[in-house]
C-alpha cells in the first residue's frame, strides 16, 4: 500500500514537472517571437542593407526573354557572372550580347531544355568545367496555357508541369552539390501571384505555382536542418501578372493599382529580394500580406474581395 502512494506521488511529480516544463518551453518561445518581431520593426525602420553579389556566378534560367533577360542584365550590370541559360539559342544569344555591352560581369550562354532531367545533370558537368561551381540557382523558366481545365490536353498539363515544376527539381538536384563545394548559396525561384491564389483558366498553372510555393518551404526546411544551415539560402518570388507576353488576354480591373507589371521593375526587386536574404516576396509586396489576412476571414469575404479586385486572365481560345 505505501509503495503504490510512494509510486502514485512520484508519478505526479514527474507529469506536474512535465507541464511545468512546458509551459517555460511556451512562455520562452513567445518571448522570442516578440523580440523576433521587434527586430523586424526596427530593421523596417531602418535603410535597407544589400549585400555584394559582384562575386557570385548566377544561373539563371528561362533567359531568351521577359523577367529572365532582364535578370541576366542586371546580374550583369552588378558585377556578376552571368550563365544564361535558355532552350531557344537566338533569343539567348540576344540577351548574352545585350549583358556583354555592359562591359562589368562576365556572361555565358548555354543552351538547354530544363525540363529534362538527363539534359540538366549534362549541364551542371558543362557549366562546372567550363565557368567553374554556381553559387545562385534563379528557376525563372515557365510557360502559361490560359483556357479552362476541360479544354487544356493532357500534352499541355504535362508539359506544364515539366516546365514549370520538375526543371526546378533537375536544377536544385543538379547545382546544389556546386553550392555545398563552396560552403554557400542561394535558391531562388519563381512561383506568381497564382501560387498563393487560384485563378480560373489557370488550374494547371495555379497547380504548378502552388507546387514551387510548396517545394521551396520544404527545401528551406531541408537546408535549415542541415550540415548547411544559414549558409545556403533560398527566397521564393509571387510576381503580379507580368508584361512577357504571357498573358494573352490579362483582366485588369483597375490599371492604375494593379495593372501589368514592367519586367524590368520585376527583375529589379528579384535581385532586391536576392540582396536582402528575403525568404518569400509578392510583388508588390502588399499582396503577401493581404492574402494572409484575408485568408483568416470567412470564405465568403475572400471572394467577396476577390470578385471586387477582378483581376486575370481570360481564355486564350477567345
Amino acid at each position: 500500500m505505501i509503495e503504490r502512494e510512494i509510486i502514485h506521488t512520484t508519478t505526479a511529480s514527474k507529469r506536474l514537472f512535465d507541464v511545468l516544463q512546458d509551459v517555460v518551453q511556451f512562455l520562452l518561445l513567445f518571448l522570442r517571437i516578440f523580440l523576433e518581431m521587434f527586430v523586424m520593426l526596427i530593421q523596417k525602420a531602418l535603410p535597407k542593407r544589400l549585400k555584394d553579389i559582384s562575386g557570385e556566378v548566377v544561373l539563371i534560367t528561362g533567359t531568351g526573354h521577359g523577367i529572365g533577360r532582364e535578370l541576366a542584365l542586371h546580374y550583369a550590370s552588378l558585377g556578376s557572372t552571368v550563365i544564361c541559360v535558355d532552350i531557344n539559342e537566338k533569343n539567348n544569344l540576344q540577351t548574352v550580347q545585350k549583358a556583354k555591352r555592359l562591359n562589368l560581369g562576365d556572361v555565358h550562354s548555354f543552351i538547354c531544355d530544363v525540363s529534362k532531367r538527363e539534359q540538366v545533370m549534362a549541364l551542371a558537368d558543362r557549366v562546372k568545367a567550363e565557368v567553374g561551381p554556381i553559387s545562385v540557382l534563379i528557376n525563372n523558366v515557365g510557360i502559361m496555357p490560359t483556357h479552362p481545365i476541360l479544354q487544356q490536353s493532357a500534352e499541355e498539363i504535362q508539359r506544364v508541369f515539366d516546365v514549370n515544376v520538375f526543371s526546378q527539381f533537375w536544377t536544385i538536384q543538379a547545382f546544389l552539390s556546386h553550392m555545398e563545394e563552396k560552403n554557400r548559396g542561394h535558391i531562388i525561384a519563381l512561383s506568381s501571384i497564382a501560387g498563393v491564389v487560384g485563378l480560373s483558366n489557370l488550374v494547371p498553372y495555379c497547380a504548378t505555382k502552388f507546387a514551387v510555393r510548396g517545394l521551396m518551404e520544404a527545401l528551406h526546411e531541408e537546408l535549415r536542418e542541415g550540415p548547411y544551415r544559414n549558409m545556403i539560402k533560398t527566397t521564393t518570388i509571387f510576381p503580379y501578372m507580368t508584361n512577357t507576353g504571357l498573358c494573352k488576354h490579362p483582366k485588369v480591373k483597375f490599371p492604375s493599382i494593379l495593372g501589368l507589371l514592367d519586367p524590368k521593375e520585376v527583375a529589379m526587386r528579384i535581385v532586391e529580394a536576392h540582396r536582402s536574404d528575403a525568404l518569400e516576396v509578392t510583388i508588390p509586396s502588399c499582396l503577401l500580406h493581404i492574402n494572409n489576412w484575408t485568408r483568416l476571414l470567412p470564405d465568403h469575404c475572400g471572394l467577396m474581395l476577390k470578385d471586387y479586385i477582378d483581376s486575370g486572365v481570360e481564355s486564350d481560345l477567345i
